[in-house]
């Protein structure tokens, strides 16, 4: 305990209460027009960007975490160059950027992106390249896709990005069917498109990849660059190998698609490296309908293989 200063006279117990309380007594109020209060920031949203169709992107989302790129630059510690680690004012304490919280990180997202999509029902996971532009044909036949398959009362997940991603969306949120995102965060900042109605956000890729393929009941692959050809390997790879179910793959763009599948055929399959058979698991078209009915057909198939299999296991129950 702080000791008395000697110098000054003893004082009795109840006068020295007094002036302590005092100080800790508030000031009085300053009058309203000298003060005046400010309402809190959320009262009224301040004036922000707005998209040209009137959709606001100025603040995103991130799992359960809303910000501003104003936050995310103050926030980031992943500086792209010496001199800005060297520049930086302040750093994140180190444990936010070691593995094992890394991985909780990692964990929220798989929690999140399947709290977020287990209601969805039937879906379509629409791939392809985010620098197609809106006078491209494809676009056009991406937004025709996605309105036939709405109609027929299927999901459309994409990447939720530009491009093909933003034709997909665009057509069936249009035709009234739930419109999927799930956005990956990028360097170079890939916001979520306009049309999306359900919007998940990602770091890691394969935590997102995981979201395409777990909920998609078919996969339809429009032109695109790496990104692309990786989704569409990935979902072929799965399927050969028996991790899920045999999903129809529908390549849309016969003469895009026309020399992949002629080296796959003359040089994997010709040196053994890719079964014969193992081709039959793509289709390949330039027909929109004709697309809808390759995804559409499987779904309906395995529904009633589903229906077959659960009268079956209900009549050998009743028997046992």
């Amino acid at each position: 305990m702080p000791r008395s200063d000697p110098k000054k006279p003893s004082k009795k117990a109840g006068a020295a209460e007094a002036p302590a309380t005092a100080a800790l007594t508030p000031a009085p109020a300053a009058p309203a027009a000298t003060a005046p209060v400010h309402e809190p920031a959320v009262a009224a949203p301040a004036s922000q960007p707005m998209h040209a169709n009137g959709v606001n992107h100025e603040r995103r989302r991130s799992g359960r975490v809303t910000y501003r790129p104003k936050a995310t630059a103050m926030l980031t510690v992943h500086a792209r160059t010496e001199d800005e680690r060297l520049l930086a004012s302040s750093a994140r304490p180190a444990f936010l950027d070691s593995d094992p919280w890394r991985s909780l990180r990692i964990l929220a997202e798989f929690v999140e992106g399947f709290d977020a999509l287990a209601a969805v029902g039937k879906a379509v996971t629409i791939f392809g390249s985010a620098r197609v532009h809106e006078d491209d044909p494809y676009y056009a036949k991406a937004r025709e896709l996605a309105g036939l398959l709405a109609k027929e009362g299927f999901a459309v997940i994409t990447g939720g990005g530009p491009g093909i991603m933003e034709a997909a969306n665009r057509g069936c949120h249009e035709a009234g069917g739930l419109s999927i995102g799930c956005n990956i965060e990028l360097p170079h900042e890939q916001s979520v498109n306009a049309y999306v109605d359900l919007g998940v956000e990602f770091r890691y890729f394969f935590a997102r990849k995981t979201m395409f393929v777990k909920y998609a009941d078919g996969f339809a692959i429009f032109p695109g660059g790496f990104g692309t050809l990786d989704e569409l390997f990935e979902s072929v790879t799965l399927i050969q190998t028996g991790k899920i179910r045999h999903f129809p793959v529908v390549l849309i763009g016969t003469e895009y698609w026309a020399g992949l599948l002629d080296w796959l055929r003359n040089e994997a399959v010709a040196r053994g490296a890719v079964s014969p058979h193992d081709m039959d698991l793509v289709q390949c078209t330039d027909d929109m309908e004709e697309a809808c009915a390759m995804l559409t057909a499987a779904y309906t198939a395995r529904s009633q293989e589903d229906a077959r299999a659960a009268r079956a296991d209900k009549s050998g129950s009743a028997r046992g």
